[in-house]
């Protein structure tokens, strides 16, 4: 009875202990952290959703738009959601396939990620991201899919904002395209994670890279209520984003159909050219008036994602590689465009201005002789007249005297190399610094350079010299020979920099290479101040309400070499090349008494094609104002089809028709915009 009556005392003790215990517990859950939990019930009824700032626009220098955003709808798909499913979404996305009208391979093959063993089309976007399907959904296929959840768990679809360009493929090098953010961007780039919308695009090129933090705005965020499907019952709070800037560049887009049209038809009219490129500058500023670059591509590709196929068109060699801007990131010899860098450095190393040289058919350097083009031998002149008439021999001999001064083959001490120092001083060598991302620095092929390349290349040219090319033996004997000849050569001594090289550097020729760029930026420094700038395409960026944010500046980054007195020498030679040298064939008839055009011809030659053609340009020559280049790869003679090309920009600035009768002018003042244009709060401009 009494072992009884105690363990009832302790079955008591026991159950006031649990008791006390759940009474403390229900106090800390009620009372203590009751708004805690509260607050935490609520959270499961609510989404906090990003959503994504409409992107700015890119507007010309007339405020024409270049890139601007029109709404569709876009289904996207949660592939996490679908991997958490038993048949890993199989049934959705068969029931989404039908609704859409799409093979559902197709559909599954867009939620793959990209890597090196993965072909397009595919995510490359965060694998935390949904996956946009389909860019361009009907109404009634988007409502299909939000009436019925339950039958798309995971799918969404949803109004977004897409980039539309309204000029086509102009320019589409120079504005870039978008691509969805990466997972390794999210983690590299501070802050981007909490803007992170999900549907968010990263500028990949051109402008929309160089200016993606300006232009994709700053996000807001929505607390939305939802119910146990996740549909949507109301807004419980919103935190709406600010769009991102209008950035307003100096191209105009009339200028720009020009130059294309120019270099297409440039193309067309050379029976081997692959590709051209035409640059316009505002002479005095260096700003970009147009950025043209053949073959081209329609910037609708990238819209919903972009096929394998496709991606590798835009990329491949066969079909001209339209991605790649050959304005910027094209590298070829210059030829005679390059001379007006020669007698800059000729004046440097002390030949007289006014001084007169002989012009033979042909100069012997070292042991071969160099040939003037067609071996014309044109007699004694100025360096006025070897410009406009472009004598090489004349060249010939002053980089060759200029070799031997340093020294030759076994240079002693530090060679001056007054030809690759001068070139350098002309920007060639280096990139110009213009705000677009992947410009090609171009090549001085100076002593150092020859010996870093040797060093890089001997064991290779040692192997192909014993070896010899067999693989290009079976199709070209000869020239498999003279490969092999070659490799032993620069096996055995490519560090040196030989006479010959010398001498091809002098006429832009060997292993000299330049981008179009480059070489306007030059001519516009050597046709104006002396000052070198780096180009700049864009100008202003601006609040979607008007008011600026900065203006963007366009750097100088060096001055020429070159006296004033120097320049107006070289400047005066290259006004008669147009009209009495030779470019005058092709502008013959063109109005030289209402503008005169300054320039020069360049035909480079590369072996196993056909020779660049180039045009570099400048007018009026009283008074430039712009600078025009144009190169047609494999196009032939500089004055066959760059100057040609060249003309027909110029007839579409001023206004002039091949038969002298006027037409509409893309530039109705003649002269490039001084100011960007004023956007008023209603969007709408104001000059």
């Amino acid at each position: 009875m009494i072992h009884m009556r105690r363990r009832l005392a302790v079955v008591q003790v026991l159950l006031a202990v649990l008791l006390a215990v759940v009474t403390a517990r229900l106090w800390q859950v009620q009372v203590v952290r009751g708004a805690q939990y509260a607050a935490a019930a609520t959270e499961t009824r609510t989404r906090d959703v990003v959503v994504p700032a409409v992107r700015g626009q890119i507007l010309d220098s007339a405020g024409r738009p270049l890139v601007r955003n029109r709404t569709t709808l876009v289904v996207s798909v949660d592939r996490t959601k679908l991997g958490r499913m038993k048949d890993r979404g199989a049934a959705v996305m068969a029931r989404l396939a039908s609704v859409l009208g799409r093979d559902p391979k197709d559909l599954a093959l867009r939620l793959r990620p990209c890597d090196a063993r993965v072909s397009r089309p595919c995510w490359a976007g965060s694998p935390h991201q949904p996956i946009p399907v389909d860019a361009d959904v009907d109404t009634p296929e988007a409502l299909q899919i939000l009436e019925r959840q339950e039958m798309f768990p995971g799918v969404t679809a949803e109004v977004q904002a897409v980039r539309d360009h309204p000029v086509g493929g102009a320019a589409v090098q120079a504005l870039g395209y978008l691509q969805p953010v990466t997972k390794e961007e999210l983690e590299r780039r501070q802050g981007l994670k909490a803007e992170f919308s999900g549907v968010d695009m990263a500028g990949r090129d051109g402008l929309e890279s160089v200016y993606d933090q300006e232009l994709r705005g700053t996000p807001g965020w929505r607390r939305v209520q939802v119910d146990r499907l996740g549909r949507v019952l109301g807004v419980e709070h919103e935190v709406r984003g600010t769009a991102g800037h209008t950035l307003i560049t100096s191209i105009d887009a009339k200028v720009q159909a020009v130059a294309e049209r120019a270099i297409a038809e440039a193309m067309k009219a050379a029976p081997k050219a692959d590709g051209a490129a035409a640059v316009v500058l505002d002479a005095r500023t260096s700003r970009v008036l147009a950025l043209a670059s053949a073959p081209s591509y329609d910037p609708a590709v990238w819209a919903g994602g972009i096929g394998e196929e496709e991606y590798g068109r835009l990329l491949s060699g066969r079909s001209g590689q339209p991605l790649v801007s050959r304005a910027i990131k094209g590298e070829f010899a210059p030829g005679s465009t390059f001379k007006m860098s020669s007698v800059a450095a000729m004046f440097k190393a002390g030949y007289p201005m006014n001084g007169h040289y002989n012009c033979p058919g042909s100069f012997m350097v070292g042991s071969r002789a160099f040939r003037n083009f067609r071996g014309r031998s044109l007699g004694s002149m100025t360096l006025h007249t070897a410009l406009v008439k472009s004598c090489d021999t004349i060249f010939y001999k002053a980089a060759y005297e200029q070799w031997l001064k340093d020294g030759g083959l076994e240079p002693k001490g530090r060679p001056r190399e007054v030809m690759a120092k001068t070139a350098r001083a002309f920007g060639f060598g280096r990139p110009t610094g213009v705000d677009l991302p992947g410009e090609s620095p171009g090549r001085i092929p100076d002593r150092a350079w020859k010996k870093r390349t040797w060093a890089a290349t001997k064991d290779v040219n040692c192997r192909r010299a014993k070896e010899g090319y067999r693989d290009v033996a079976k199709t070209d004997a000869g020239r498999a020979a003279f490969l092999t000849r070659l490799a032993h050569e620069n096996c055995l001594e490519g560090y040196r920099l030989r006479p010959g090289d010398a001498a091809n550097f002098s006429i832009g020729q060997g292993d000299v290479l330049v981008t179009p760029l480059q070489l306007a930026s030059a001519y516009a420094a050597l046709v104006t101040d002396g000052r070198l700038r780096s180009p700049r395409l864009g100008w202003m960026l601006v609040r979607p309400d008007g008011t600026r944010v900065r203006e963007i500046t366009v750097p100088v980054r060096g001055t020429l070499p070159v006296s004033a007195a120097e320049r107006a020498y070289i400047t005066r030679a290259l006004s008669q090349v147009a009209s009495d040298g030779t470019a005058a064939g092709a502008f013959t008839g063109f109005p030289m008494k209402k503008v005169r055009i300054g320039g020069k011809t360049g035909t480079a030659e590369v072996y196993g094609k056909a020779d660049t053609s180039w045009f570099a340009s400048f007018a009026p020559v009283d008074d430039p104002r712009f600078v025009v280049v144009a190169m047609v790869s494999q196009g032939g003679l500089g004055s066959a089809a760059a100057a040609p090309a060249v003309r027909k920009i110029y007839e579409g600035i001023y206004g002039f028709t091949p038969k002298g009768k006027p037409a509409p002018a893309a530039l109705p003042d003649r002269v490039p915009a001084a100011r960007p244009p004023m956007i008023k709060q209603d969007g709408t401009l104001a000059w």
